[in-house]
């Protein structure tokens, strides 16, 4: 009984089909693998082969990738030590790639199990079996690359002749007989779509109305009898519909338009100013002149982790903030990266406009500078602070600019007119931390962009002020009068602040990681104005 436990082996019969057709049937091709399979196991039934009663079917699935519900369960009980071995009709039914076949093997190994083929003889072990193995699998890939070209030819040939090729029905049509025929209630809802779009000239608008008058998409049925559609028009469905040129008689594919065999649902002008509007809308928003509030830099600056970053805002009381944040994917966890966008906005454009006064550009390697020729008529013109946002923004999307954000720098990129080359820029900057949020404060070396003055500082020096009249003068103040006697007693140091110190704070030129938060936090300040001074990061140490 020991040795029998010792010898038996355990085999999982795995069936896969390509496509879906004849599944329905009683006795179908994977029914006919497992029987073929089945029987091999029960040939070698004295060696201790028995079948588990899993079945592992991918019917409809292709064997050019391992993305297979079966197939993963399958390696999942071999890894759980379930399985011994895997028995196939044929090997390209496990898979038809080199690169797949090679991962399968490797966890087969690992894991002290094996794959057997009924109809396919060689032994793996052995450095010819492996080779005939290869072969065969090569033979197989090539055979799945010729089947998928041919069928992308196929496709291609009948589109540039109009036909439908099948994939979903756009609203507005049926299909009869394999061709698209114009189903006129849907007709008549497409006409209105197009007609309204070219008065209202807004898609979110637009959407709003369809569902006000409840119209819905078309509810499909599938195979599996899943339903899917039935539901109102968004934004994205809508966008597409109503630049589909199948709507006037034509059939796209990739990136060609050709004129196809069904009958148009809308005239062509028609089509033509809705597409008109389309880009028109398309330039005005990425020049923001659709938003109340435009941000110059949406799309062209990232954070110093690469990752692209999207204009945010936080309003408090009536003020409202702008921000740069980074644009997280769902699940990611890295850090999220937060910059004042009126400060970076300002240093950009100051940077560029300093360039462009002095006339001298950096090579983008760096090797040597050269004074460029560009028509200085025009470029003295060019008074980038005095234009508006989107003027500004025109400008740079123009000169493909770019905004790198790094932990030590901002670092600019862009190319003038008439030069070949980009120019390149690199601001000195710091990431520091106010509170929660981590800010990049800018703070150029040679002093020409004036940051905002920090609300915080500029609050604690006026509290500061008003609990030394408190405390020394006993003048009471609405200010401080709520606060106890230790912290008043901490606020009042800081009115003993060197008054070059206290006038930076004020005008906002103080070093970046000096915050209200690090200054409350220091135990002791010292009375003597130099040590402030090295304290506070005014100078070295």
């Amino acid at each position: 009984m020991s040795e029998a436990k010792k010898t038996r082996k355990r085999c999982a019969i795995y069936t896969r089909k390509s496509t879906e057709d004849g599944l329905e049937q009683d006795f179908n091709s994977l029914d006919a693998q497992r029987e073929a399979c089945a029987a091999y196991i029960l040939s070698q039934a004295s060696e201790g082969w028995e079948a588990v009663p899993e079945l592992y079917d991918d019917g409809g699935w292709s064997g050019g990738n391992m993305d297979r519900p079966a197939l993963s369960q399958l390696l999942d009980d071999v890894k759980a030590g379930k399985v011994d071995i895997i028995v196939v009709y044929k090997v390209d039914r496990l898979t038809r790639s080199l690169a797949d076949f090679a991962k399968i093997v490797e966890i087969l190994d690992e894991h002290e199990a094996s794959f057997v083929s009924v109809t396919q003889s060689f032994n793996t072990t052995t450095s010819m079996g492996r080779l005939t193995l290869n072969v065969l699998l090569s033979f197989a890939q090539f055979e799945r690359e010729v089947t998928g070209e041919r069928i992308r030819d196929k496709v291609a040939a009948s589109k540039k002749k109009g036909m439908w090729m099948g994939g979903g029905v756009p609203f507005g049509y049926d299909v009869v007989d394999r061709q698209l025929v114009i189903n006129q209630s849907e007709a008549k809802t497409v006409r209105h779509m197009f007609e309204r779009y070219a008065q209202i000239k807004s898609v979110p608008q637009l959407v709003d109305e369809l569902a006000a008058e409840g119209i819905k998409t078309r509810e499909r049925k599938w195979k599996t009898g899943k339903k899917v559609g039935g539901i109102f028009f968004k934004t994205g469905t809508l966008t597409h519909l109503l630049q589909n040129p199948v709507y006037i008689g034509k059939m796209r594919h990739k990136d060609k338009i050709y004129d196809g065999v069904h009958l148009p649902v809308i005239t062509q002008e028609l089509f033509d100013r809705v597409q008109s509007i389309f880009r028109t809308n398309r330039k005005d928003n990425a020049l923001g002149k659709q938003s109340r509030n435009p941000s110059l830099l949406t799309g062209m600056i990232t954070d110093p982790d690469g990752k692209p970053m999207t204009p945010a805002h936080a309003t408090k009381g009536s003020k409202r903030y702008r921000y740069y944040v980074t644009r997280a994917q769902p699940g990611d966890k890295s850090t999220k990266w937060r910059m004042p966008a009126g400060e970076v906005e300002h240093l950009v454009i100051n940077a560029i406009s300093k360039q462009l006064r002095t006339c001298r550009f950096s090579k983008v390697d760096g090797a040597q500078e050269l004074e460029t020729q560009i028509d200085r008529d025009r470029q003295t013109s060019i008074d980038l602070p005095a234009m508006s946002i989107s003027d500004q923004r025109r400008l740079l999307l123009d000169w493909r600019a770019r905004v790198a954000a790094k932990k030590g720098a901002i670092e600019i990129e862009f190319t003038p007119p008439n030069q070949e080359q980009s120019i390149k820029l690199s601001i000195k900057a710091k990431m520091v931390s106010r509170g929660s949020e981590v800010r990049l404060a800018i703070a150029p070396d040679d002093g020409p962009i004036k940051r905002e003055p920090d609300p915080v500082l500029l609050r604690l020096i006026a509290h500061a002020f008003a609990a030394q009249d408190l405390l020394v003068r006993g003048i009471p103040s609405p200010m401080v009068n709520h606060y106890k006697q230790r912290h008043l007693q901490q606020l009042v140091r800081l009115s003993f602040m060197a008054p070059d110190i206290i006038s930076a704070i004020v005008d906002g030129t103080q070093p970046p990681d000096l915050t209200g938060r690090k200054i409350m936090r220091i135990n002791k300040i010292p009375l003597d104005w130099a040590d402030q001074r090295k304290m506070f990061g005014f100078t070295s140490a």
